[in-house]
C-alpha cells in the first residue's frame, strides 16, 4: 500500500493535523509526518516532492497557514496529488489560507479542504488511494454506512421526543 506524506509549514501546526493521522490510523493506511516550509526551506520541499513518488508515497497532504504556499510548492515538484489543509490563523481566521491554497495557477492544481479540515484531508487520502486499493473501498464504505446508521438512529431518538 502506498504512504500518505503529512507536510507541515511548522511544528506549531501539528496540533492542526492530527485529525488527519487519526484518519491515516483508522484505516491502516501507512503515513509519514514532516516539517518544511516553502518558504524556509524550498529546496528541501522541492526534493521531497521530487522524490516522493519514487519513497512510495501516493498522496501528499500539506498543511499551512497564512500565505500557505506549501501545497503549490510540493505541487510544482510531483505528479503526485496534493491535499491543501488550510490552517486557522490569527489572520482572517484562515481565510487567507484557504484562498492561498485554492488559487492554484492553471497546471498545478492543488486540492483544498476547509479551514482546519484535518479530519477531510486525511479520508480524502484514504479515498485517492481507495482508486487502486479494494481493501481501502471497502472500509470506507464501511465507515460511511457507520456514520448513516449514526445518523439513522439519531433520528429515530428524535421521533420519540415530545415537542
Amino acid at each position: 500500500m502506498k504512504k500518505v506524506a503529512v507536510i507541515m509549514g511548522s511544528d506549531s501546526d501539528l496540533p492542526s493535523v492530527r485529525g488527519a493521522v487519526t484518519r491515516l490510523k483508522q484505516f491502516g493506511v501507512p503515513f509519514e509526518v514532516h516539517v518544511m516550509s516553502a518558504h524556509r526551506t524550498p529546496a528541501a520541499a522541492e526534493a521531497f516532492a521530487r522524490g516522493a513518488a519514487e519513497a512510495g508515497f501516493g498522496v501528499i497532504i500539506a498543511a499551512a497557514g497564512k500565505a500557505a504556499h506549501l501545497g503549490g510548492v510540493l505541487a510544482a515538484y510531483t505528479t503526485l496529488p496534493v491535499i491543501g489543509l488550510p490552517i486557522k490563523s490569527s489572520f482572517m481566521d484562515g481565510l487567507d489560507s484557504l484562498l492561498s491554497i485554492v488559487q492554484m495557477p492553471t497546471g498545478i492544481p492543488v486540492a483544498t479542504v476547509g479551514v482546519g479540515a484535518a479530519d477531510n484531508a486525511g479520508i480524502l487520502a484514504v479515498q485517492m488511494l481507495a482508486l487502486e486499493d479494494a481493501g481501502l473501498r471497502d472500509k470506507l464504505a464501511a465507515y460511511k454506512q457507520q456514520m448513516a446508521d449514526e445518523v439513522m438512529e439519531k433520528d429515530r431518538k428524535m421521533q420519540m421526543e415530545e415537542f
